[in-house]
Parts: structure tokens; C-alpha cells; sequence
């Protein structure tokens, strides 16, 4: 073992190295302070009074219970007798019972964690507000006696959590004044790893070629744990393969076939999936026996999964399989009741069979099977699998009248098949001679106020239990009608059915009578009472007229309504006109009249097709006008084809509505032809067919083919025969195509109104190949090298290749001759071709013409035209090179053009690079035409430059002229001139300054340069000079700046710091107003003012 230091070194990095834990099936899971399984509690909604319970995650959640809510919508309520309490309706004002909001999760609390408590959420909505009351393990937990516990707004907290006391199952009870709801269980579980035992391990010693199984013995440990195991030292860790394998299960190393190189030591490594603890356990050695090796022997199956496992739908299952034996054994597995689930993987050299999402139709018998050389060996075991109860139909919350029979179904689907268990406010319901329960049934007989409360339904295997509640509410009151019912009044017309409605709330059932004034109303064929407590008179007429009294009366009091009804007379209705034809972009008016009861009023509406007309979305196109009250109009203007159809008018008033429709045929262009079929495609023609569009009311007079193709610039009508197509025909052929293009038709319909839209595109197709018939263009020659004649076209264009393995044929012969040269150009996009002869002469002459051909056959040639051969290129290179170095950065160079060059330059290449570097990394300068001089840029200061130049024209580059050198000059002076002093007389500037001195590195001092410019200018004047003194004249009133600047052949050097000087109005200036001014640029700046009497000369 190594030192300390390395070992927690170690144990740090370890986990890179370790396989993740498997999650329970559904659960994502994460770890902080406090590692927590997510619920997955639904927060209801304050409208809904439909009541489920979710289950805990992890351990009774199915991972289709996410649906149930979904299903629950279609799934049948328990019938709500005689007429369900507004009260019922969930808001901020009204009572009702527990719902819960959220359910305690699974918590699994780290025993090490610094978070020093733990807690379970509960929280329901209610009202009046709940109360809230804690189980664990089925015992109320006494909150108030123990001051770890405490509820805040119905979630439980544990300070300092204890293992031994805390651990268990925890459940929720919500109570208020309706009744008592019980929560789904939680888990509480800590979290824990503990330490290997200390004991010296024993060493394991194996003959070469013998299986071995090296124990890891975990320490306790809660919840799972992962398995690895390292080779003598970190970071070597046991690699797994066919030969060794570390079980997830038991812990322990399987080697199958020991070798020489597995000698060494062993140490377990286990990592808590919760809190990523990791322990190591002691060393075991293992060792190589000395007499002997082992030899063949037949696969022995060391580690296997179950003989039944278990698992839930939805999740992942791996089994594990693995053998000892010489030579190493394979592992195979199949599923002996049918073929392999296609997701299932094998993942360890085969030794682990895994399947996610794990269905009912994965189950079965799975056979693993180890086999080697000297035999095999094979184990099977069952795979079960099984689903967590889920709702399909939950419970809903009913109020009944007080003797009425309740019946509430609950049903669940899940395997095994769920039981059913009912509770009433959070207590176990047993069967009395009421009461009964059948298979999720409750049924309870003759309800009384003892029966209201909160109900649980419960559905469980053993796998889990989820909960659906309802509230029960037994009804005793009075009869009442909403205040709005108390009066009425009902207007309507002779003839009309009157429906007086008599509908109070009450319970038990009330009785319900009728009086017409003070007097009981009989009943005959005209006037009955509904069984639901309603009137209904038929046929009315004006003796109908009235008020009525609807009473309705129980043991709890009664309570009454009136109506009071009026009979009118119908109203008519008169539209016009009834039927009218139109042109698309004509108007009209249609009128529509009311003779009606004059006390009513009288409202319009206009529909187009059964549909009401939005005046606002229809362009303008439609407008209502109310001139009288008892009539309307309905302008269309600029009338559209689609504002066809049937018009109607629907007069409306408090006692009827009735309606008149009037149509309405629009002339308009036709309508898109049918379908474009292409009957026979040739080289040059289409036969196409189709079926008319609709006329719209105008006969279709004639018919236009177009057509589309890659080359057109979009549709263009192609000639047809015959050349004029009737509106009367539905078939025609397009004519004058060209071969070899891929085509689209349409067809567009005219009539007397005008043209209407196209047809839709019929499908692409190609006409047949043919002949060549167009000859390339624009034949002529090119620059080329000497010996060649470059001969060059234009391509021709895709649209008139007519075929393919299209190519151009080259016929070229000398000027005089008679025999044609042929060569064959394959590719279609050429456009060049160069013939080759050392014996042919600068510039002779050719005949040349350029024919075409493709798989059919040779089209026709382009005219003949005379083409010479190429010159070549320059043969002689430049003479007289010379070159001069004009600045720090430009060097002039210029050359003379060898009159006897065979090939005419088109201009000259200037090639320069730097003493010390390589001619292949010159940079290069062009020259056009004839110029015989460059003057090269941007090159460094005081550096030697070699120089070639070199004619170019078409065909290529000249041999290069002889290198000649040059240097450029010295860096300008990098001093400015220092301590200006200068005197201003009026307009006049006198000016001094010490002399410049260059470093070795520059250039030296040929003069000075005074600028100077007036303020806010930007073009500055100079004055050049070779003394260290200069007078400047500022001819314009103004401030002026001024600098000096020394000048060398390297360029102009540094700018003095800038002087400001102000001008005068230019007038004589007496003696007294002259100054003297000083500017130094030393590092102690001084500027001096000074009153002289000094003459107005130069220095």
C-alpha cells in the first residue's frame, strides 16, 4: 500500500472510474444537502372537484400515471341527484373540503450531511383552511411532545434526524370542517457507508489457468452501492472483458482463466450512489501455485441473476451472467419463449444482458449459456415484470338529498390486479347494512347527514397504492330561484311555443303548481306541466296573455316565481331582388323590408352562405345602410367572383326572428382547367389533354398552352396545333420544342369576361433526343504559347445540345491546304481547344470551323474563319537595368525592352527580395504596356535589394534580366529640432532652432522645413531652408501654427513641438511691441515672455 497522501489522492479521483448508479425506474435522481425523489403531485386547479393522490416516486409511481389525468376527463362521473349546489364551484367565497396541492416524496437523508434536518411536504387547499396531523408508520406523531418535530403551513420538519427513530413510512391528514383527507406514504431512509473491516486479508493462491472469485465483502451500507476494484495501485484499475468481470450484484472479481500477469494486489472499491462516499477494503494478494498449471476444464457459471426477476414496466433491467473456464468461455443469451427484445443490449464482453423500457411482452424465460472447447454450460430464470396501479376512472365530489342512494365507482388497472379499500375521513370504511363495497363499488343506502365527510378510494397491489378522494354532501333546504328567475317577462308572437321554466333549488324534491292570475291553471292539450316542473303552452294566441305563478313547496318552506307573457303579431319579411346576374366588378343593392308589431323593435342581419358578413374584413366591398327603421340595404360594390352565392336577411326582434334568402350568379374570367396530362412526347412536340374549369357563367372561348423549362424565363406560350384552340377542345399539341429539355405545361381558359388563372403544372417530362442543330458561335482565336494554335468558341447552351454524350467536332487546316484536321472535344461546357506542332511558325494562318455532335449523330459547323497561331512569349529579357534608391522606403527602377524579342510584351514583372533572403520569396510589381519604370514602395529604410525584371505577355513570362542591387537610404532623423525661440514683428516671424544632429543609423541633414498653416486649416505652407534660421510672413489676421522639421535624403525627419503665433492686423508695429519667445524641448520646459527693443530682421 501506498502512502497516506496518495491514498486520499486516490479515493478523490476514484468515481471517474466507477459506473453510474441505476436510477429507480421513473426517478430522476440528484444529491445536495438532502437528496430528494421529485413527486409527481399534480397542483390542482381551483375549478376542478375531481380528487386523486398520487403515488410516492420510487416506489409505487408507474410511469404512465402521467396520462391519468388526461383519461380521467372521459371517464364516467357518479350521478349528482336533483340539482348540484352552486356551492360547489371552487371559489375564493365558497366552502368545501380537503384537495390536496402536494403529497409527501421519498427522501433519502445523508447520515453525514451538515444540513441538519429534513423535510416532507403537504399542502391542500381548503376552506375554511385545513388543519394538518403526521403519521409515521400508522402512529400519530405527537408534535407537540417532541421539540425536533415541527408543521409549517402543513410540511413536517425533523431537526437532527435520527436513524433509529425517524426511519420509516409517513403519511399526511388534512382535515377541516367537510372532513378529513389521507396522504400517499413517504419514505424516510438515511443514507449511509460504512468501513471495511480492518482484518488482514488472506492471500488467494490459484494455478495458471484456474478460474478464481476474489470476495469484496461490503462494509453496511444504505442505499446502493457500485463496485470496482484496483490492481496494486491507483490509478490502475481492473479493466473488464471476457476474462474478468466485477459483479454489480455480489461485489466480488471473477477472473475466468488466471494468468501470469493477474499476480498481484487486489482492493475492492464501493461508492454510495447517494452521498459518493467511497471506502477501500484491505489488499487481498493473489499468488501463482508452483506445481503445476491448471489444465482445460468445461465453463463453470459462477454468477447468475435470479431465478425470478422482478421489475417494473418502463425501467431497465440488467442480468448478469459469467462463467470460469479454460479456454476463457463465451457467454450467449437468448429468450427461450420467443426471439430477443430488439432493444435489449449486451454490454461486458456479453456477461451483462440489459433491456430498457422494459414491457409486459418482455417477460419470459431467458437462458444465459457459457461454452468453450471442452463444453458448456447454461442457466435460466424468469423475468417478471409488473405495473404500479393506475386510475382509469376516479371519483368526483356529489351531493345527493337526504335519502337518496349514493353509487361511486373507482377502477384501476395495474398487474398484479389491484384490490380496492375505501376510507372516510382518513379512516378505514367497513361494510355495514348500508354500506357496501364490491370491487371498487361503494354503495350507500337511504343517505343521511352522517354519510357526508371526505371518501378515499384506495387502489393497491403490492407493489404500491394510489388514492383518489371525493366529497360527499348531503342536501336539506328550502325551495329558492335565483333572483333573477323571480320575474320574468316573456314576449312572443301567435302561433309560437311559450316555456316557462320552474326550476328551484331545494332537497328533498319539491312539488311544483301553477296559477294564470289568482286562479289555478288547468292543464289541456295546448298547456302542460313538464315533469321537470316547467310550462309549456303551444300554439299561442292572444288569449294567453298574462301572468303566471310557479309555486314550489317541501317540508323546509316554499318559494314562488311570476312570469308574465305577451302575445304579438308575426312579423314578415320581404327581400329583393330574389335572383340577379352580375359581372365581376358591377355593384348592387339588395333591399330588405319588415312589417312587424309596431311596439317591437327591429334588428337586421345579413349573412352570406349561412355565414354572418364581416363588414370590417371584406375590403370594403360591403356596406350596410339603415335609412327607415323597418328596412335595410346591403351595398356590394366592385363584386368579386368568390361574392357569389346565397344572400340572406334575418329580421329579429324581442318576440320572433325569421329570414328570407335571395341568389346572387357572378360573371366572371373561367375558372383553372383540370389536371394537364402530357398523352405522347416527341423531339419537338407534346400532346397534352385536360379537363375545363368552371366557366363562371360565361362559355369558355378559347384555350393557351404555356410552357416551362429550365432555360425559359418563366411561362411563355408555345405555339400549338391546330394554332387556335377552341373552348370547345380539351386536348392539343404543343409544337416547335426543342429535343432533349425537360418541359412543364399549363393551361389557361378565356372567355367573353377575360382570362383566368392557370392550370396547375403538369408533371415535368422530357422531350426525346435528337440531331444537333445549332453550331457554336463567336469562332476565333487566343494568345498562346509558341507552336500552338488556340483555338475558342462559345459553348452551346444546354437547351440546344438536343441529346447526350453532346461534343464538339474542331476542324482546322493551314491557310491554302485542302485536307481538314478533326479532333474531337467530349465535354459539353468547353470552349477552348489548343492544337500543338513544333513545326508550325509563329503566326501562321488557319482555316477553322467548330461543329457539334451527340448520341444521334453530327450537327452543323460554325462558318470558316482564319485563325493565326500564337506568337509565344517574350524570348529576350529586359536590358539596361538600373536602379536607384530614392528614400528610407522607394527604390526607381528602369530597364530598356529588347527590340528582337520574338512575342510582344504585354508588360514587365519586377521581381525584388531582401540581401539575406532567397530569390524564390521576392515580392513582385507589374508594369502595363510599354512602361519602362517603376518606382517600388513600402520597402525597408538602410537595407540592400536585389532586382530582376522580366517581359510577360499571354503566352507566358521572358527569360529574366541579369539582378542588379540597390540600397534604400537611412532612416530620416529621428531628432526634431529643439529650442525654437522666435521673435514676431506685426505679421512678420523671425525663427531660430539648434541644429539637427543624425545618429549613426540615419541619414544626414541636408536643410530644415518650416510649416506653418493658419488655424483651423488644413493645408499647411512650407518654407525650405539650409540654415538653423528662417522669417515666416503671416499674411492674414488669425492664429497660426507653426513647426520645423529637418530633411534628409532619407525623407523628412521628426516635427518640432507646435508654436502657436498670433497675426496682427499686418500694420507697422513699433519697436516696443516686438517679443521674444523661447520654446525648449529639453526635459525642463521653459517658456520665457520678454519686452525688447529689437530690429525686425532674420537671425
Amino acid at each position: 500500500m501506498q502512502s497516506s497522501w496518495r491514498l486520499m489522492f486516490f479515493m478523490s479521483l476514484a468515481s471517474c472510474f466507477t459506473e453510474s448508479s441505476e436510477a429507480i425506474p421513473g426517478i430522476p435522481t440528484t444529491y445536495a444537502a438532502i437528496l430528494r425523489l421529485k413527486s409527481l403531485s399534480s397542483s390542482y386547479s381551483s375549478r376542478t372537484r375531481q380528487r386523486s393522490s398520487s403515488p410516492p416516486l420510487g416506489s409505487i409511481s408507474s410511469p404512465s400515471w402521467h396520462g391519468a389525468a388526461a383519461q380521467q376527463q372521459q371517464q364516467h362521473s357518479p350521478t349528482n341527484l336533483y340539482h348540484i349546489s352552486e356551492a360547489f364551484k371552487h371559489d375564493e367565497s365558497v366552502d368545501y373540503g380537503p384537495v390536496f396541492i402536494q403529497e409527501p416524496d421519498n427522501v433519502i437523508f445523508p447520515v453525514d450531511s451538515d444540513e441538519k434536518k429534513v423535510s416532507l411536504s403537504c399542502q391542500a387547499r381548503a376552506n375554511p383552511t385545513p388543519t394538518y396531523k403526521w403519521l409515521r408508520n400508522g402512529t400519530e406523531i405527537e408534535i407537540e411532545s417532541d421539540y425536533r418535530y415541527s408543521v409549517i403551513e402543513g410540511s413536517i420538519i425533523i431537526n437532527n434526524p435520527s436513524e433509529t427513530k425517524d426511519t420509516g413510512l409517513y403519511q399526511c391528514i388534512t382535515t377541516n370542517m367537510f372532513g378529513s383527507i389521507l396522504s400517499r406514504e413517504a419514505t424516510l431512509q438515511f443514507a449511509y457507508l460504512g468501513n471495511f473491516s480492518g482484518r488482514t486479508r488472506s492471500a488467494v493462491s490459484v494455478r495458471e489457468g484456474q478460474g478464481v472469485v476474489l470476495m469484496c465483502s461490503p462494509p453496511l451500507h444504505s442505499p446502493e452501492i457500485i463496485y470496482s476494484w484496483v490492481f496494486n495501485e491507483f490509478p490502475s484499475f481492473v479493466a473488464e472483458d471476457s476474462r474478468r468481470f466485477i459483479s454489480q450484484e455480489t461485489g466480488n472479481l471473477y477472473i475466468s482463466k488466471v494468468q501470469p500477469s493477474d499476480v498481484g494486489s487486489y482492493i475492492c472499491l464501493v461508492k454510495n450512489t447517494v452521498t459518493n462516499a467511497r471506502v477501500l477494503s484491505p489488499p487481498t494478494p493473489l499468488t501463482l501455485r508452483t506445481d503445476g498449471v491448471m489444465g482445460e476444464y468445461e465453463p463453470k457459471i459462477e454468477v447468475h441473476f435470479p431465478y425470478t426477476v422482478t421489475t417494473a414496466k418502463g425501467s431497465t433491467i440488467k442480468m448478469e451472467c459469467f462463467a470460469l473456464g479454460n479456454p476463457v468461455p463465451t457467454i450467449s443469451w437468448r429468450k427461450v419463449n420467443g426471439p430477443n427484445p430488439s432493444k435489449a443490449r449486451l454490454r461486458k464482453s456479453q456477461a451483462v444482458l440489459e433491456i430498457p423500457n422494459v414491457q409486459l411482452e418482455d417477460a419470459g424465460t431467458y437462458e444465459c449459456k457459457a461454452e468453450n472447447s471442452r463444453g458448456r454450460n447454461v442457466f435460466r430464470g424468469q423475468l417478471q415484470v409488473y405495473t404500479y396501479p393506475h386510475w382509469t376512472e376516479r371519483l368526483n365530489d356529489t351531493q345527493l338529498d337526504s335519502g337518496d342512494q349514493l353509487r361511486w365507482e373507482c377502477k384501476a388497472i395495474g398487474k398484479p390486479r389491484p384490490t380496492y379499500r375505501w376510507l372516510k375521513n382518513g379512516v378505514p370504511l367497513w361494510p355495514e347494512s348500508r354500506i357496501e363495497m364490491v370491487n371498487g363499488v361503494l354503495m350507500i343506502h337511504s343517505v343521511n347527514q352522517s354519510d357526508a365527510g371526505m371518501y378515499q378510494c384506495v387502489a393497491e397491489n403490492k407493489h404500491g397504492a394510489i388514492y383518489t378522494s371525493a366529497e360527499l354532501r348531503i342536501l336539506a333546504s328550502a325551495p329558492t330561484f335565483p333572483a333573477s328567475h323571480l320575474k320574468k317577462t316573456i314576449i312572443i308572437t301567435k302561433g309560437q311555443e311559450v316555456a316557462v321554466e320552474c326550476k328551484p333549488q331545494a332537497s328533498p324534491k319539491p312539488t311544483i303548481s301553477w296559477k294564470k292570475g289568482d286562479k289555478a291553471l288547468r292543464e289541456n292539450k295546448r298547456i302542460t306541466v313538464l315533469p321537470d316542473g316547467s310550462l309549456r303552452i303551444l300554439n299561442a294566441t292572444k288569449s294567453d296573455e298574462g301572468k303566471y305563478v310557479c309555486r314550489g313547496e317541501n317540508v323546509f318552506g316554499s318559494a314562488e316565481i311570476t312570469a308574465s307573457v305577451f302575445v304579438k303579431e308575426p312579423t314578415r319579411i320581404d327581400l329583393s331582388p330574389k335572383r340577379t346576374e352580375l359581372t365581376v366588378g358591377e355593384s348592387i343593392v339588395l333591399s330588405c323590408k319588415a312589417l312587424h308589431d309596431p311596439s317591437l323593435d327591429v334588428i337586421f342581419h345579413w349573412t352570406l352562405n349561412g355565414q354572418p358578413i364581416d363588414f370590417e374584413k371584406e375590403g370594403g366591398h360591403f356596406e350596410s345602410i339603415r335609412v327607415q327603421v323597418s328596412s335595410a340595404d346591403l351595398m356590394i360594390r366592385n363584386i368579386l367572383l368568390m361574392h357569389a352565392g346565397r344572400y340572406g336577411c334575418r329580421v329579429q326582434t324581442t318576440a320572433d326572428s325569421i329570414s328570407d334568402e335571395a341568389e346572387l350568379l357572378v360573371r366572371g374570367p373561367p375558372g383553372p382547367p383540370g389536371v394537364v396530362i402530357v398523352e405522347e412526347i416527341t423531339e419537338t412536340t407534346a400532346t397534352l389533354s385536360w379537363t375545363p374549369g368552371a366557366d363562371n357563367h360565361s362559355p369558355i372561348t378559347s384555350y393557351n398552352l404555356q410552357a416551362r423549362s429550365p432555360f425559359s424565363l418563366g411561362w411563355q406560350t408555345v405555339k400549338t396545333v391546330p394554332e387556335t384552340i377552341s373552348g370547345d377542345m380539351e386536348s392539343a399539341m404543343a409544337v416547335e420544342l426543342n429535343p432533349w429539355v425537360e418541359y412543364e405545361f399549363r393551361v389557361v381558359a378565356t372567355n367573353k369576361i377575360g382570362t383566368g388563372d392557370p392550370s396547375a403544372p403538369s408533371r415535368v417530362i422530357r422531350t426525346k433526343e435528337a440531331v444537333p442543330k445549332t453550331a457554336p458561335a463567336n469562332v476565333s482565336g487566343r494568345s498562346g504559347r509558341r507552336h500552338e494554335l488556340v483555338i475558342a468558341w462559345e459553348p452551346v447552351s444546354e437547351e440546344f445540345q438536343n441529346g447526350e454524350g453532346f461534343g464538339y467536332i474542331v476542324a482546322f487546316r493551314p491557310n491554302g491546304t485542302r485536307g481538314w484536321k478533326e479532333k474531337m472535344v467530349t465535354s459539353s461546357d468547353a470552349s477552348k481547344f489548343i492544337y500543338r506542332d513544333e513545326s508550325v511558325p509563329p503566326l501562321t494562318p488557319f482555316e477553322v470551323k467548330v461543329g457539334v455532335y451527340n448520341n444521334k449523330g453530327d450537327g452543323p459547323f460554325s462558318p470558316i474563319v482564319v485563325i493565326c497561331s500564337a506568337e509565344g512569349e517574350p524570348s529576350a529579357a529586359p536590358t539596361d537595368v538600373k536602379a536607384t534608391g530614392l528614400s528610407v522606403s522607394e527604390i526607381l527602377i528602369a530597364w530598356r525592352h529588347n527590340k528582337e524579342s520574338v512575342g510582344r510584351p504585354q508588360g514587365f514583372e519586377v521581381g525584388y527580395w531582401k540581401d539575406m533572403e532567397q530569390e524564390e520569396a521576392a515580392e513582385k510589381a507589374r508594369t502595363e504596356g510599354n512602361e519602362s519604370s517603376i518606382i517600388l514602395t513600402g520597402l525597408e529604410g538602410n537595407t540592400l535589394y536585389h532586382l530582376r525584371v522580366k517581359a510577360y505577355n499571354a503566352a507566358g513570362y521572358g527569360p529574366p534580366s541579369n539582378a542588379v542591387r540597390v540600397a534604400t537610404k537611412k532612416s530620416p532623423p529621428s531628432q526634431a529640432p529643439s529650442n525654437i525661440m522666435w521673435i514676431q514683428d506685426g505679421s512678420h516671424v523671425s525663427l531660430g532652432w539648434e541644429p539637427v544632429r543624425p545618429l549613426a543609423n540615419e541619414s544626414d541633414v541636408m536643410g530644415y522645413k518650416v510649416l506653418f498653416r493658419q488655424e483651423g486649416h488644413s493645408n499647411s505652407q512650407v518654407i525650405e531652408t539650409q540654415k538653423t534660421s528662417a522669417v515666416v510672413l503671416l499674411p492674414d489676421v488669425g492664429v497660426y501654427i507653426i513647426e520645423v522639421r529637418a530633411v534628409s535624403e532619407g525623407g523628412d525627419g521628426t516635427p518640432s513641438s507646435q508654436i502657436r503665433v498670433p497675426s496682427f492686423s499686418g500694420g507697422k508695429v513699433t519697436s516696443s511691441q516686438s517679443s521674444l519667445h523661447t520654446f525648449s524641448t529639453s526635459s525642463s520646459t521653459v517658456t520665457f515672455l520678454l519686452v525688447l527693443m529689437v530690429p525686425s530682421t532674420s537671425w
